[in-house]
């Protein structure tokens, strides 16, 4: 006979409350879209006010909209290694090759080409005009275009070695293969280039000529703030740097290696140390504010999404989506891609774009989840 403390209820009732109960417990993920661009990618995602671009190794530069469609696609022969740039209604980006290419950004209309200029393998930047273009050769010759031509305004070869470069198989001045020189910014006026065993340099946007020069070499990325250049190396040295001189306004020493470049977000500089954590560091001071453990190094950038979430892109073969939540920064949740997260996440409102290294775009749309 059975238990009268334990009634048994009937199977039906019970099973729709577990689902109603699961219903109310809706994912704060959904995805939106995939999307492959048909070949292995390295550029990253630039963020566009309708979508994004990439580039692939097949030599295609393409343009998605916010559904995850093509808008256009332009085959440029050879492997675009480097995040295209927009500027002037245009978009910009080079080849393996050297080619230099300019279309337009509603169609993809060919504007102007360069051929045999260098290697692009470091990201372009644009003057605050939209009117220049700037380009790092992988020897550290910096090469400053015309947006609207092509026309060269200006070319500085590369400098001489400053500092005793440490023993690799490539020439003085060149990245080793696989690491181009980090992109460089442009900050109050000077545009600030890392150029491998050749330093740091600052110079004239208008004329190419040095402002400032520091002999920091093995640069793994660049930020800035105002008047403050953020610079970190792969040895583990972080250092805030005046623009205007170049003088160190702080420096944080790390014992194991950086990993990933620096990125402001959410009041601190974040950055990948080995062998596999995330490090927040007060851009006043320098002093440690946050470290969090990751399944798999940080190789790209981080990005704030909705609120208070940090996106943290991971580089395991699972290709993690970390959010974390400020100011303790536990996490809010996680979404794996399966494909390896090398570059920073683009988010415009409640949806966040990925790029793997397959060459996919990922897209989900995020809610805020409720707090633990």
């Amino acid at each position: 006979m059975p238990s009268r403390a334990c009634p048994r209820l009937p199977l039906l009732p019970c099973l729709t409350l577990t689902l109603a109960v699961m219903a109310c417990q809706r994912s704060p993920v959904d995805e939106a879209f995939r999307f492959s661009s048909d070949a292995s990618s390295r550029t990253g995602l630039v963020a566009l006010a309708d979508g994004v671009l990439l580039g692939n190794e097949a030599g295609t530069v393409l343009r998605l909209d916010r559904e995850g469609r093509s808008v256009w696609r332009v085959g440029l022969g050879r492997e675009v290694a480097a995040a295209p740039v927009v500027a002037g209604g245009a978009v910009i980006a080079g080849t393996v090759v050297g080619d230099v290419v300019c279309v337009t950004m509603a169609d993809g209309k060919e504007r102007w080409r360069l051929g045999g200029v260098f290697p692009v393998l470091t990201p372009p930047v644009v003057d605050d005009a939209e009117r220049t273009v700037f380009l790092v050769a992988p020897d550290g010759a910096v090469l400053a275009l015309a947006v609207e031509s092509g026309q060269v305004r200006w070319k500085r070869p590369a400098p001489k070695v400053s500092v005793p470069p440490v023993a690799t198989s490539t020439a003085p001045g060149v990245q080793a293969e696989g690491a181009p020189h980090p992109a460089p910014v442009l900050v109050e006026g000077v545009l600030v280039v890392a150029l491998g065993d050749s330093g740091l340099w600052a110079l004239d946007p208008e004329s190419g000529e040095a402002r400032w020069s520091q002999p920091m070499t093995d640069v793994v990325g660049l930020d800035s703030e105002r008047d403050t250049v953020f610079v970190a190396t792969r040895p583990g040295r972080v250092l805030a740097l005046s623009v205007k001189d170049g003088s160190t306004r702080w420096e944080q020493r790390f014992a194991e290696r950086v990993t990933g470049p620096p990125a402001r977000a959410l009041g601190a500089l974040w950055l990948g140390a080995g062998p596999s954590s995330l490090v927040g560091l007060s851009t006043a001071d320098g002093r440690e504010v946050a470290r969090v453990a990751l399944p798999s190094p940080l190789l790209g950038r981080v990005q704030v999404g909705l609120e208070d979430l940090l996106l943290v892109p991971t580089s395991g073969r699972e290709g993690q989506l970390l959010a974390l939540r400020a100011p303790g920064w536990k996490p809010a949740f996680t979404v794996r891609a399966d494909t390896s997260l090398r570059t920073r996440p683009v988010v415009r409102g409640p949806l966040v774009f990925v790029l793997g290294l397959d060459g996919r775009v990922l897209a989900w749309r995020l809610r805020v989840p409720p707090p633990a």
